[in-house]
């Protein structure tokens, strides 16, 4: 190979390295890791090393390579049985909810910052949009309830393609060339499709690869992610919604239990950890610094009028058919995370020259610097004071492991935070349906068997097998007895979300 190529590898490898030793060093200090890797592109860009990098065309298409494995991903790992009860919310936020986010910024940044029409609608478009994985990877460390981290993942994973089809349409030069309702037609037609082209593909690959006998048990990983490609390619060929394609195709992947699932989820993971670091470093790489300091006042603005205005509101909308409580709304309103996705978005006004769009990129740049400091840290105090969630909750990890697949079961790990009922509770008082079982109990760096009169204590951590057909059960029984102990059903407790 070329010095050059040599080089470029070296600089490659360093920066992926670093990037994933930053992952520790930024969990430690509640620092949410796309910053980190926003910094490392700013870093090694004109204003650091002096990599000169200005394609924003390029950026565009690596970009939206990485958000096809992001929300691939995100798909892969959402369970039908969580995400059905509030897919209809989750729909109305990424439909309704963004028209009304575009409608309410665009006004605000019209009057306030003085711009026209089109260009305060690019704002808004640009960002109404929250990033799947900055909700995937902040939610899923929170003690919250099922209900509402399927709900901000399901609207992140979802309202990629409505936005991407309005930001579209805004960016090119015959913007307003159509009737209204042709516009309409069109995003109700991209949509639709999409949708179709993602369950087809999704029960292709279900049909396929559950019959498939393929010769290594790696191939099955690399197969669920080509299905999802292909759920994207065929949307765009057909004029639809790649990203919605994507996202169906991965949910009905992630459901059928597959082989090899817990590697198919390792691998889709490993990726999308990699396509969120290449996409964040590239767009880190993207920006001039010099020219971020004019924009942190339209950033303040806009993002106030974002968080302040046009979230709530959008959400106030998109809930009025269900019945969510006003804490739920107010954290719901709180918890809609921007990050890469904004800045992507804004790659694509400026690859079509729109006037205005450097301007638009870096305020939204700044925006996302801004908003994701200020919104990630105060989400659990935020869940705490609306008592959206509460210390007895458990938070499950799934732990990767193969044996596992012939009886079809899942691993799970789950702790006895303090303040739960489940401290003092002997092994057998669980009471866990036949297919289910603590396999191992770890205390105080030590592990052990458990028999049935072992009583949990405040941090123990538990691994529990449980077979496909009895962890919905397994997880409700072990979420009613945290909350009442183990006469959680004499108390009316049966593990159900709470206030819905």
């Amino acid at each position: 190979m070329t010095p050059g190529m040599d080089l470029a590898l070296l600089l490659g490898a360093a920066v992926l390295l670093v990037a994933v030793g930053a992952v520790r060093f930024s969990t430690r200090l509640g620092v949410p890791s796309l910053l980190v890797y926003l910094a490392l592109g700013v870093a090694i860009g004109e204003a650091g090393l002096g990599i000169h990098f200005d394609d924003a065309e390029l950026t565009r298409v690596l970009g939206f390579c990485a958000l096809i494995v992001i929300i691939a991903e995100g798909g892969l790992t959402a369970r039908w049985s969580t995400l059905r009860p509030v897919l209809g919310l989750a729909a109305a936020l990424s439909t309704v909810g963004v028209l009304v986010s575009i409608l309410v910024v665009g006004l605000a940044v019209h009057l306030l910052l003085d711009l026209d029409w089109r260009l305060a609608l690019l704002y808004g478009a640009v960002l109404s949009s929250t990033d799947a994985a900055a909700v995937f990877a902040t939610l899923r460390r929170l003690r919250l309830p099922p209900r509402l981290v399927a709900t901000l993942e399901a609207e992140s994973g979802m309202n990629d393609a409505p936005v991407v089809i309005l930001v579209v349409l805004l960016s090119r030069d015959g913007a307003g060339a159509h009737p209204w309702w042709y516009e309409v037609f069109l995003v109700g037609y991209e949509l639709g499709a999409g949708a179709a082209v993602g369950l087809a593909a999704g029960l292709a690959g279900r049909f396929a690869l559950r019959r498939a006998a393929l010769p290594s048990s790696g191939l099955y990983p690399i197969a669920v992610v080509g299905f999802t490609v292909l759920a994207y390619a065929a949307g765009a060929v057909l004029h639809a919604s790649g990203f919605l394609a994507v996202y169906v195709a991965g949910v009905l992947l992630g459901n059928a239990r597959l082989p090899h699932r817990q590697a198919i989820l390792g691998f889709a993971d490993g990726l999308a950890w990699l396509a969120q670091i290449g996409l964040f470093v590239l767009l880190g790489l993207l920006v001039t610094p010099s020219r971020l300091d004019a924009a942190v006042l339209p950033a303040v603005v806009a993002g106030l009028a974002l968080l302040l205005l046009a979230r709530p509101l959008s959400v106030l909308v998109a809930a009025l058919p269900f019945r969510v409580n006003l804490r739920e709304q107010a954290f719901l309103s709180w918890a809609g995370l921007r990050g890469a996705v904004p800045i992507v978005l804004a790659t694509i006004p400026l690859s079509e020259r729109v006037p205005g769009a450097d301007r638009l990129f870096d305020v939204v740049f700044v925006l996302v610097v801004i908003f994701t400091l200020l919104q990630a840290g105060t989400l659990a105090p935020a869940a705490r004071r609306l008592r959206v969630t509460a210390p007895a909750e458990l938070a499950e990890i799934r732990v990767e492991t193969a044996p596992l697949e012939r009886m079809r079961a899942d691993l799970l790990q789950l702790e006895v935070p303090p303040g739960s009922r489940l401290a003092g509770v002997h092994v057998d008082e669980l009471r866990l349906p036949v297919g289910a079982s603590v396999t191992l109990v770890l205390r105080d760096g030590s592990g052990f068997v458990p028999g049935p009169d072992t009583r949990f204590k405040t941090g123990d951590s538990m691994l529990i097998v449980a077979t496909a057909g009895v962890r919905d059960e397994v997880e409700r029984r072990l979420r009613a007895v945290s909350r009442r102990g183990r006469l959680a059903r004499w108390f009316g407790e049966y593990g159900e979300d709470r206030d819905g």
